[in-house]
């Protein structure tokens, strides 16, 4: 529980996956996606799911940027709300 004083705001952030970025960093690093199902051992099906809309598990996310050198944020372009 966060205790505020009445002159303070909390303001809060909220992130959500707008486009993915997938397609352009498996070219930046010249990386097929074969490669990328292999090396990460997620499914061919999955990957391209990724390039649409799918998003990413936080567990997937993490496997492909580690493939790709690269960090979880770049993976998407992300909508920022703040409330």
């Amino acid at each position: 529980m966060v205790c505020l004083d009445k002159s303070e705001v909390l303001i809060l952030t909220a992130y959500k996956a707008k486009k993915s970025n997938l397609k352009e960093l498996l070219s930046k690093s010249n990386t097929e996606l074969d490669v990328l199902a292999t090396n990460t051992n997620i499914p061919m099906e999955q990957l391209t799911a990724y390039l649409d809309t799918k998003v990413m598990s936080l567990n997937n996310a993490m496997s492909i940027s580690k493939e790709l050198n690269c960090t979880i944020e770049d993976l998407y372009v992300w909508k920022v709300s703040e409330e």
